[in-house]
């Protein structure tokens, strides 16, 4: 019983880990000079340009829930 309760905790931790780096963490996808990620698109050639993601409904719903996640977990 012991074991099971301690993998839960481990299983638990793991969760709010992967769910706090995938909120925070940039450049989700990198292709040469192009990187995106749930907040920006940004571009470096010559100039570093960065512009705030498209705003599709779906993506609002996601940085939303995104961090409401994080929000209640803390809790």
């Amino acid at each position: 019983m012991l074991l099971l309760l301690l993998g839960i905790i481990v299983l638990h931790v793991t969760v709010l880990v992967l769910l706090f780096v995938s909120t925070i963490v940039s450049q989700w996808l990198v292709n040469g000079e192009h990187t995106a990620d749930l907040w920006q698109n940004c571009t470096s050639g010559t100039i570093f340009h960065c512009l705030a993601s498209s705003t599709n409904e779906w993506l609002q719903s996601v940085q939303a829930m995104m961090i409401l996640s994080v929000i209640f977990s803390v809790l």
